[in-house]
């Protein structure tokens, strides 16, 4: 197998960044205190990730003391939601969706085997859920509604400031999975009605292992276990200061560079879709305008998706058919089927996520594989018209 070119699963995880590396350099090596003691190295870490904790703010359009950071998205989402059920003195309803990371929908599930109430909203064929809906999901004991900013399959990007204007309204919880978006388009949490946020370094060119939760101040969320009191008790354990630091530089870097990382992406997804299409029995999956910059998300008819990745990966090409989470799961993407899509056209879809490392020299290297590939994978397939 030939080494690695061209990488297309941004989505999945982006590469750190030299900048965001240098930065947590220090924090790996000679600056080594337990941000929690009292001596001045213990003093100099604190300092640290305060100052980590005011950029994150700002960049987010927040104030410090509502940024709790934690080990990613997965963690994140959990307070979130179960912190929130846990702050309650009785059961409730929750409103979600059913295209929603599993991050999301594990734990609404939970909350149902523990006596709450969940609604899981249909999305219409471009995976967007409607505000009527919402709405009209609505009862007297809703505590919380949780849907995601953009998906993470598509990149259909939901109506979360309306939804969160509606929520606000209503007296209800608003939480929003912004994994995904957070970096990739704008977002200012002064003009959004939004509750709780979720977010994850290494989405953007930060660090793994590390991400943090938006707390809109007077917002009741009670911590998930006990330990210790840092992060103001709601994440107890020793603070991970490089991660902390890294995602604070990466998250920085990010919003400066947003607007002409969002032209490059943009014009690459262009070139992308218009080339993907023009294959025969070829379907885009998500809205075609509201979506990520870096999101293209297509089925191909008559093959199966991980014979495709098998394949692509061979030429030296990293792309996904979905969430990594799910990775090596027989069925097809619930997302997909949420929104319509048969069983075998969602088994042959084939995401594409774009980041700014990517050239127009990437999508002619894709484009001088994929085709032909495509090609020999229908000709193989039973259910390919014309064989036996």
């Amino acid at each position: 197998m030939q080494e690695r070119l061209v990488y297309l699963d941004h989505g999945a995880t982006s590469p750190l960044r030299e900048e965001v590396l240098e930065a947590m350099l220090p924090f790996l090596k000679e600056r080594y205190g337990n941000p929690s003691s009292l001596h001045s190295p213990g003093r100099v870490i604190r300092q640290a990730v305060e100052e980590a904790r005011e950029k994150t703010a700002l960049a987010l359009g927040a104030e410090p003391d509502e940024i709790f950071f934690t080990s990613g998205g997965t963690e994140s989402n959990n307070i979130a939601i179960r912190g929130a059920a846990r702050a309650r003195r009785s059961k409730g309803h929750l409103i979600t969706t059913s295209i929603e990371h599993h991050a999301v929908l594990d734990v609404c599930k939970g909350l149902a085997e523990d006596g709450f109430s969940v609604t899981y909203l249909p999305v219409d064929r471009y995976g967007l859920v409607s505000l009527e809906m919402v709405e009209k999901a609505l009862r007297p004991d809703t505590f919380m509604i949780s849907i995601m900013m953009a998906n993470n399959e598509v990149g259909t990007i939901e109506p979360v400031a309306e939804i969160g204007a509606l929520a606000r309204e209503r007296g209800v919880l608003f939480h929003t999975d912004a994994v995904q978006a957070v970096g990739q388009i704008p977002l200012d949490l002064r003009e959004l009605k939004i509750d709780l946020l979720t977010l994850s370094a290494h989405k953007f060119n930060g660090p793994k292992g590390v991400g943090a939760l938006y707390v809109r101040r007077g917002t009741p969320v009670a911590p998930l276990y006990d330990g210790g009191g840092q992060e103001k008790a709601l994440r107890p354990g020793t603070e991970n200061v490089p991660g902390i630091v890294g995602l604070a530089r990466a998250l920085e870097l990010a919003v400066e560079e947003l607007p002409e990382k969002t032209r490059h992406l943009l014009a690459l997804r262009r070139r992308l879709i218009e080339g993907l299409l023009a294959m025969d029995d070829t379907v885009l999956n998500g809205h075609p305008t509201a979506r990520l910059p870096g999101n293209v998300n297509v089925s191909f008819n008559y093959i199966e998706g991980e014979a495709l990745l098998l394949g692509l990966d061979l030429e030296g090409i990293a792309a996904s058919s979905g969430s990594a989470c799910t990775a090596g799961s027989p069925e097809p993407s619930h997302v997909l089927l949420a929104m319509g899509l048969g069983h075998q056209l969602a088994r042959g879809s084939l995401r594409l996520t774009l980041g700014r490392e990517n050239s127009d020299a990437c999508l002619d290297h894709l484009f001088s594989v994929l085709p032909p590939l495509v090609e020999r994978l229908r000709k193989m397939s039973a259910l390919y018209p014309g064989q036996s």
